[in-house]
């Protein structure tokens, strides 16, 4: 039986994470990073390492892109693939970008003959190497359905929601939930500390109490630790998101709040320099 030829773009956490399950599904597997230091655990995993972005799309009949922004996407995908991939290739965009974009991308996709299947990946780099995320994908149903078989390799669980953009905002809503709860527990954290108590006590009694949740737990070991890289979610992805979100809500004439102040206190981690870091460093940045 032949192997499905599968091509992994952008090779962050998420990204490599995917790439480590589709070689541990039997998958052949392309993948293809601007910067190369990235693709090289990979190669010794068995995948192949393309050249360029088009290289690595004119090899497979699926693509998984994991980008960081819509700008990326731009120069990426249809700067340098769009001409390379073969009619009727399938893009599984798991790139977190605006319903609007989504929806524009799809047209502009289909336009080229080239289907694409949006992807709303839910989890952190651990979960995508052991193929355990969450999927809720947006697109033509029949294309959702010709890659069943790498949505199952890379999630426990994949959800249809209908037509390009859902996914999209399903994503952002669960990003500003993150970010403000992240955002609250840096200000909890520095509320405590300032009385007098602990960090680690503030933790320790949080995770063991009726607030604990798998997502604050994710961050509140990088906070306990003091230490943020490598990231699970940098703190300039959780900005460039909770942006999305007000841009999006501002489209529907929708006012988000507490999304807009912990967009600021995302900002105030950029300017400090700590873009790269998880976005649990707000804790280690004055509001």
């Amino acid at each position: 039986m032949t192997k499905r030829q599968v091509a992994v773009v952008g090779l962050g956490g998420m990204g490599g994470g995917m790439a480590r399950a589709l070689l541990a599904a039997g998958c052949d597997v392309t993948v293809f990073n601007r910067s190369a230091d990235r693709a090289r655990p990979l190669a010794e995993a068995g995948a192949r390492v393309a050249g360029s972005a088009a290289e690595a799309g004119a090899a497979a009949d699926v693509v998984v892109l994991s980008l960081a922004d819509e700008p990326a996407v731009e120069q990426v995908l249809f700067g340098e693939m769009i001409g390379a991939m073969r009619p009727g290739t399938t893009v599984v965009d798991t790139t977190t970008v605006s319903p609007s974009y989504a929806r524009t991308t799809a047209t502009r996709l289909t336009a080229s003959g080239i289907h694409r299947v949006e992807a709303c990946v839910v989890g952190n780099p651990d979960m995508a190497a052991a193929g355990r995320l969450r999927i809720f994908t947006s697109g033509p149903g029949p294309a959702v359905d010709r890659v069943q078989d790498v949505l199952t390799a890379l999630g426990q669980e994949s959800r249809h929601l209908g037509a390009a953009g859902r996914a999209s905002a399903l994503k952002l809503a669960f990003n500003l939930m993150l970010g403000v709860q992240t955002a609250a527990l840096a200000e909890a954290a520095a509320f405590a500390e300032a009385a007098g108590v602990e960090r680690e006590l503030l933790l320790d009694a949080l995770l063991n109490s009726g607030w604990r949740s798998p997502v604050l737990g994710f961050r509140a070991e990088f906070m306990r630790r003091r230490v943020y890289e490598p990231a699970g979610f940098r703190a300039a992805l959780m900005h460039k998101d909770l942006e999305l979100a007000l841009e999006q809500a501002a489209a529907n004439e929708l006012h988000l709040p507490l999304c807009e102040r912990a967009a600021g206190r995302y900002a105030s981690a950029l300017a400090a320099g700590h873009g790269d870091a998880d976005a649990a460093v707000v804790v280690e940045v004055a509001p």
